[in-house]
Protein backbone atom coordinates (compact mmCIF):
# COMPACT_ATOMS: atom_id res chain seq x y z
CA UNK A 1 0.00 0.00 0.00
CA UNK A 2 1.48 3.11 -1.15
CA UNK A 3 1.23 5.64 2.06
CA UNK A 4 -1.02 8.47 1.99
CA UNK A 5 0.29 11.96 1.90
CA UNK A 6 -1.10 14.14 5.34
CA UNK A 7 -4.75 15.66 4.89
CA UNK A 8 -4.71 19.31 3.54
CA UNK A 9 -5.76 22.06 5.46
CA UNK A 10 -9.57 22.69 5.73
CA UNK A 11 -8.46 26.44 5.80
CA UNK A 12 -6.01 26.44 2.93
CA UNK A 13 -7.92 28.99 0.75
CA UNK A 14 -9.42 32.01 2.09
CA UNK A 15 -12.46 33.10 0.81
CA UNK A 16 -11.61 36.00 -1.31
CA UNK A 17 -8.10 34.33 -3.27
CA UNK A 18 -5.65 36.19 -5.71
CA UNK A 19 -7.16 33.15 -8.47
CA UNK A 20 -10.47 34.46 -8.54
CA UNK A 21 -9.31 38.14 -9.87
CA UNK A 22 -6.68 36.95 -12.11
CA UNK A 23 -7.32 38.42 -15.54
CA UNK A 24 -6.38 35.40 -16.89
CA UNK A 25 -7.07 31.63 -16.45
CA UNK A 26 -5.46 28.08 -16.03
CA UNK A 27 -8.16 26.12 -17.37
CA UNK A 28 -11.50 26.88 -15.03
CA UNK A 29 -12.10 28.74 -12.47
CA UNK A 30 -11.03 26.42 -9.77
CA UNK A 31 -8.74 24.55 -12.03
CA UNK A 32 -5.67 26.81 -10.05
CA UNK A 33 -6.35 25.31 -6.47
CA UNK A 34 -6.87 21.73 -8.10
CA UNK A 35 -3.35 21.78 -9.21
CA UNK A 36 -2.14 23.52 -5.69
CA UNK A 37 -3.92 20.98 -3.67
CA UNK A 38 -2.21 18.27 -5.97
CA UNK A 39 1.05 19.84 -5.87
CA UNK A 40 2.24 17.61 -2.59
CA UNK A 41 1.20 14.31 -4.34
CA UNK A 42 -1.88 12.58 -4.98
CA UNK A 43 -5.51 12.88 -3.74
CA UNK A 44 -8.71 11.51 -3.31
CA UNK A 45 -11.55 12.99 -4.16
CA UNK A 46 -12.54 13.17 -0.57
CA UNK A 47 -9.27 14.82 0.19
CA UNK A 48 -9.88 17.58 -2.39
CA UNK A 49 -12.98 18.75 -1.08
CA UNK A 50 -11.67 19.39 2.18
CA UNK A 51 -10.12 22.68 1.16
CA UNK A 52 -11.73 23.20 -2.00
CA UNK A 53 -15.24 23.30 0.31
CA UNK A 54 -16.72 25.84 -1.72
CA UNK A 55 -16.82 24.24 -4.96
CA UNK A 56 -19.76 21.79 -5.74
CA UNK A 57 -18.65 18.23 -6.26
CA UNK A 58 -20.24 18.83 -9.90
CA UNK A 59 -18.24 21.63 -10.34
CA UNK A 60 -14.95 19.46 -9.14
CA UNK A 61 -16.00 16.77 -11.63
CA UNK A 62 -15.88 18.71 -14.07
CA UNK A 63 -12.42 20.24 -12.97
CA UNK A 64 -10.94 17.56 -12.66
CA UNK A 65 -12.12 15.97 -16.06
CA UNK A 66 -10.63 19.14 -17.63
CA UNK A 67 -7.49 18.58 -16.23
CA UNK A 68 -7.17 15.59 -16.98
CA UNK A 69 -8.04 16.24 -20.40
CA UNK A 70 -5.65 18.77 -20.97
CA UNK A 71 -3.06 16.51 -19.91
CA UNK A 72 -2.24 17.88 -16.41
CA UNK A 73 -4.18 15.63 -14.20
CA UNK A 74 -3.59 11.71 -14.22
CA UNK A 75 -6.48 9.56 -12.77
CA UNK A 76 -5.93 6.44 -11.36
CA UNK A 77 -8.97 3.42 -10.54
CA UNK A 78 -7.60 0.91 -7.80
CA UNK A 79 -8.41 -2.21 -8.29
CA UNK A 80 -9.53 -2.59 -4.44
CA UNK A 81 -12.20 -0.65 -4.05
CA UNK A 82 -11.42 0.67 -0.87
CA UNK A 83 -8.61 2.49 -2.25
CA UNK A 84 -10.93 3.94 -4.93
CA UNK A 85 -9.08 6.80 -7.43
CA UNK A 86 -6.40 8.66 -7.24
CA UNK A 87 -5.74 12.33 -8.96
CA UNK A 88 -2.33 13.35 -8.91
CA UNK A 89 -0.47 15.87 -11.25
CA UNK A 90 1.75 14.73 -14.64
CA UNK A 91 4.95 15.97 -15.61
CA UNK A 92 2.92 18.75 -17.46
CA UNK A 93 0.70 19.74 -14.93
CA UNK A 94 3.60 19.61 -12.32
CA UNK A 95 5.53 21.94 -15.39
CA UNK A 96 2.63 24.73 -14.71
CA UNK A 97 2.93 25.22 -10.86
CA UNK A 98 5.79 27.54 -11.80
CA UNK A 99 3.65 29.94 -14.04
CA UNK A 100 1.34 29.52 -11.77
CA UNK A 101 2.73 30.81 -8.33
CA UNK A 102 4.47 33.98 -10.75
CA UNK A 103 0.94 34.29 -11.59
CA UNK A 104 -0.39 34.46 -7.85
CA UNK A 105 2.71 36.62 -7.30
CA UNK A 106 1.53 39.11 -9.31
CA UNK A 107 -2.09 39.28 -8.50
CA UNK A 108 -0.80 39.71 -4.60
CA UNK A 109 0.90 42.14 -5.98
CA UNK A 110 -1.44 43.91 -7.46
CA UNK A 111 -4.20 42.97 -5.36
CA UNK A 112 -6.04 46.54 -4.78
CA UNK A 113 -5.65 47.44 -8.33
CA UNK A 114 -7.46 44.29 -9.20
CA UNK A 115 -10.12 44.57 -6.68
CA UNK A 116 -11.01 48.03 -7.34
CA UNK A 117 -11.08 47.13 -10.90
CA UNK A 118 -13.53 44.11 -10.22
CA UNK A 119 -15.55 46.11 -7.83
CA UNK A 120 -16.21 49.30 -10.59
CA UNK A 121 -16.72 46.11 -12.87
CA UNK A 122 -19.40 44.52 -10.76
CA UNK A 123 -21.47 47.87 -10.27
CA UNK A 124 -21.98 48.68 -14.03
CA UNK A 125 -23.16 45.63 -14.72
CA UNK A 126 -26.79 46.12 -14.85
CA UNK A 127 -29.62 44.39 -11.96
CA UNK A 128 -30.49 40.87 -12.78
CA UNK A 129 -34.32 40.65 -12.70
Amino acid sequence: MTPRRPPLPADLFDEVCPSSLLPFRFGDKWAPLVLACLEDGPRRFSELRVPLRRVTPKVLTQSLRGLERDGFVSRTVHADPRQGVDYALTPLGRSLLEPLAAACAWAAEHWDELLDAHERGTAREPAAG
